[in-house]
């Protein structure tokens, strides 16, 4: 079980101990970053405990159940009502899941799962049904979640993820068996990214750009990310070596160009990268520790020039930055702000 997965080995030998005492709870929370495998593994669970010719603890994968559940994509459906009001089946008939429909899981769903939970199973030994990000549920939906965890039927199983469980409410968490899950190793993402042919160079920078997460990993677009850090490369040289306030004018007009605020803070998780590899190298850090590491002669000039007091303050601005992100600021006045702040630290 879980041998195609990677990382979390402390939490496949948990829920290999739950399995082998025949332990597992109705109710369980997956709680850690997003793209860590959380629901990998909550569908690994599912076919280990519906397999027909299970080993021990251990699912097949090659019978018909562990199959259909390996093959569940859980596409959504193509109405928006259908989206909003329903549960989502694999191609398993034991095995379902909620997820949220514009950054919201409503009521509906949850009480379809209600209804469902208290079925036996149609073709396996176990129900299991997945909400996936459960903190976007609506008062409602965690209201209807919370009477199927009161009585959960013994071959129902609710296994709920997260990366933000303090904003579910407290009475789902205490009917929870919570299981968390660590970022996985930047060694680990790149020997998987290279096993699925990425090129050494970019499965490297990939692992350690992608902060423990394999999802991330899997979905950056590598070429991009070079083009933000040539540009942010160019404003901590202007800030540092050149004093060329022109280029950051220049910067300027290039972060306002962003074409929504998630594009924008790209660029702020790139600078940010950048400054904390700098400061990394200027107090004596090995440079392997960095994560940038293809670029570490011109990091080491930049280190070279960069105080503490200063790398602190232009962490904080940008910082400050995002939290006005949250309201329609003009981004060429807030990258001009930004940018005169950090040159006067």
């Amino acid at each position: 079980m879980f041998s195609t997965l990677i990382g979390n080995d402390e939490v496949k030998e948990s829920l290999r101990r739950l399995m082998t005492g025949g332990r597992i709870p109705g109710s369980l929370l997956f709680t850690g970053e997003e793209g860590i495998g959380k629901k990998l593994f909550a569908l690994e669970l599912a076919k280990a405990l519906n397999c027909r010719n299970r080993s021990e603890v251990e699912a097949c994968d090659e019978c018909s159940s562990c199959k259909r559940i390996r093959n569940s994509t859980f596409p959504p459906f193509s109405s928006a009502d259908d989206n909003k009001d329903r549960m989502i089946w694999s191609e398993h008939a034991d095995v379902a899941m909620v997820r949220p429909y514009k950054q919201i899981i409503r009521v509906k769903p949850m009480r379809e799962l209600e209804r469902e939970a208290n079925f036996r199973p149609f073709e396996g030994v176990a129900r299991i049904f997945i909400v996936e990000d459960a903190d976007y549920m609506n008062d409602q939906a965690a209201n209807a979640l919370l009477k199927t965890l009161e009585e959960p039927p013994a071959t129902s199983h609710l296994i709920l993820t997260t990366t933000n469980p303090m904003a579910l409410l407290a009475t789902i968490r205490s009917r929870c068996q919570i299981i968390r899950f660590a970022p996985i190793p930047a060694s680990e993402i790149e020997k998987f990214l290279i096993q699925q042919n990425t090129s050494a160079d970019d499965a490297k920078l990939l692992a350690r750009t992608s902060r423990g997460s394999l999802g991330r990993a899997l979905s950056a677009d590598i070429d991009d990310y070079r083009d933000r850090r040539e540009a942010m490369l160019a404003i901590l040289k202007a800030l540092t070596l050149t004093g060329d306030r022109a280029q950051l004018l220049r910067a300027s007009e290039e972060l306002a160009t962003a074409k929504d605020r998630t594009d924008y803070e790209l660029s702020l998780d790139v600078l940010e990268a950048l400054i904390r590899d700098a400061w990394s190298l200027s107090l004596g850090r090995p440079a392997d520790s960095t994560i940038n590491i293809d670029r570490i002669k011109d990091l080491e000039r930049i280190a070279a020039e960069l105080r503490s007091e200063k790398a602190a303050a232009w962490l904080t601005t940008i910082e400050e930055l995002r939290g006005t992100l949250e309201v329609n600021i003009n981004r060429k006045i807030a990258s001009d702000g930004m940018l005169v702040s950090m040159a006067q630290a």
